[in-house]
């Protein structure tokens, strides 16, 4: 029977490269028994939060391949999305027939929205993650500018109970009775008192297939290559800025629809608000599952919803405990989802320094290699 070896370091690279999950796992277990929470309330919110958020924040792997680091950009898509649902909830469709009707009229924007993005960021290679962060404070503008203004005035709203009492305008608050948790409820399936969202997990599970087998084909290949080294990529053929725009169509579209569930599951939509945490708490849990800018797998995103959510479900009680105030435990979600994308941030760029030092130390002595030879 072969024996596994365990080096210092291999102990060492294996701490460092998940230092963040690690960090977490123990948070959460020192958190736990602070909270007071039982067992069963733990496992029936994370399996709600798992069916929630999960599809979004797979919809980041697909740029993460293509070598375009965190989509900051998924915004766009979660804007794309909510229109739809706007429509839907105007025209008084629910059920899936409204879920479906949404994803039908959010697609073709999201992936205009996307193709532009696509574009953008071909202009700043290498500075995509900042370049998509500031494009979707711009397209939540242009947003706010349709919904606020457009809405009800130039393009028509029949329900009154979504225009604005001015007459135009959408409200701030937006009820989802008609499609609340249509596609949680399709299937119902209760497992030792635990209410499981059978169908969302069966359409997070295609989606997953669908990651694996999309890695395979050509494009997929193209893309990975486009991970790997660009300049490479573009002397082999592969249509560089082409490839790199598909990704971001798809990463995009595929927000859209991700924010449609996650809206769904919620029941209520904050109309000018929701989309704008949606990127940052995707990627947040992305990278608390021990993602990095270059590297992400499915196993990271479900690592990282469960880790991420279970902190925000008993960290105000914990600081409640411990302190007597739950607002701790508020500000602390704040930190983590803010303060975990500027470390993640911080150690690429190091990685990024470590790797070019290496790099040049290697072509020194290859050269004094050749200089001895040739003496």
């Amino acid at each position: 029977m072969k024996k596994i070896k365990f080096t210092k370091e291999g102990l060492i690279h294996f701490l460092s490269s998940n230092a963040v999950p690690i960090m977490f796992i123990i948070l959460s277990l020192f958190a736990i028994p602070l909270s007071g929470f039982s067992i069963n309330y733990l496992v029936q919110e994370l399996l709600t939060r798992l069916g929630r958020n999960s599809f979004l924040v797979l919809s980041l792997l697909i740029p993460i391949i293509a070598g375009m680091g965190l989509n900051f950009g998924m915004v766009l898509g979660a804007m794309a999305g909510q229109i739809g649902l706007l429509f839907v909830t105007d025209w008084g469709v629910a059920g899936i027939p409204g879920l479906s009707l949404a994803a039908i009229i959010a697609t073709p924007l999201a992936a205009l929205l996307g193709y532009l993005c696509g574009k953008i960021l071909n202009k700043a290679k290498g500075r995509e993650m900042v370049t998509g962060f500031i494009l979707a404070f711009l397209m939540d503008g242009i947003y706010q500018l349709l919904v606020l203004y457009g809405m009800g005035s130039v393009i028509p709203i029949k329900s009154s109970g979504l225009v604005l009492s001015r007459g135009y305008g959408i409200r701030n608050a937006v009820n989802l009775v008609g499609v609340r948790q249509s596609l949680d409820d399709l299937i119902p399936l209760s497992i030792a008192g635990l209410k499981i969202p059978l169908v969302t997990f069966m359409v997070i599970a295609f989606f997953c297939l669908f990651i694996v087998w999309f890695r395979k084909t050509k494009l997929g290949q193209d893309m990975r290559a486009l991970g790997q080294d660009m300049a490479v990529s573009d002397s082999a053929g592969i249509p560089v800025e082409k490839t790199r725009i598909i990704a971001i169509i798809i990463s995009t579209i595929l927000a859209c629809y991700g924010q449609i569930i996650f809206l769904q599951n919620i029941g209520t939509m904050n109309t000018y608000g929701s989309h704008n945490q949606t990127g940052m708490f995707s990627i947040a849990a992305l990278l608390i599952g021990g993602a990095s800018v270059s590297r992400a797998s499915i196993s990271n995103v479900f690592l990282g919803v469960i880790l991420f959510h279970l902190m925000f479900v008993v960290s105000p009680m914990a600081g409640k405990t411990l302190i007597g105030s739950a607002m701790l435990g508020e500000y602390f979600r704040v930190f983590i989802s803010y303060g975990i994308i500027a470390i993640a941030l911080v150690l690429h760029a190091w990685k990024r320094q470590k790797e070019r030092e290496r790099e040049r130390l290697s072509l020194r002595l290859g050269n004094g290699t050749a200089v001895k030879a040739g003496e």
